[in-house]
């Protein structure tokens, strides 16, 4: 039988957060999977009524914006699945989905003619940095992994 001592260790601990962690995330993937074919299945259904109206505006947006939000989905079930096979959550794919989520936001808000010029400041300064984040998350990425493969040798 093991006491408290042995099984509070940091090893034992550490197996326990890994593996809560890893349940977690499956959760939040098997649900973002089952979003996405929801979406999917919405979206047919949204090119099935373009057929049957006359003006064709109103459901493009929608589509134009049921793709966007599925885009968004999979870029952030594309970052879980990375966590999975290297148990590393890389910035690059979660940094992607908010650059999308802002640009459609944007677009949405421009085509209703609702957007305001300190709101498209604002956005503008946003996707600003988040692209200037995900460059250098890039470069960085780059530069560890071609570091890694070629150590350095002194000569």
């Amino acid at each position: 039988m093991m006491t408290a001592k042995q099984f509070f260790t940091s090893a034992n601990m550490n197996k326990l957060f890994n593996r809560t962690i890893d349940t977690v995330f499956a959760v939040i993937l098997f649900f973002i999977t089952l979003t996405m074919i929801i979406g999917v299945v919405r979206l047919f259904y949204r090119i099935g009524e373009l057929f049957q109206e006359s003006g064709i505006t109103g459901s493009y947006l929608y589509i134009f914006s049921d793709v966007l939000t599925l885009y968004i989905l999979i870029e952030l079930s594309r970052a879980l699945v990375e966590y999975f096979t290297e148990h590393k959550l890389r910035l690059t794919p979660i940094i992607d989905a908010g650059i999308v989520f802002i640009l459609r936001h944007i677009m949405i808000e421009l085509f209703d003619h609702k957007l305001q010029n300190e709101s498209i400041y604002a956005l503008s300064v946003l996707l600003l940095a988040l692209a200037a984040i995900r460059v250098t998350t890039s470069i960085n990425f780059e530069r560890f992994t071609t570091e890694k493969k070629a150590p350095h040798t002194i000569e």
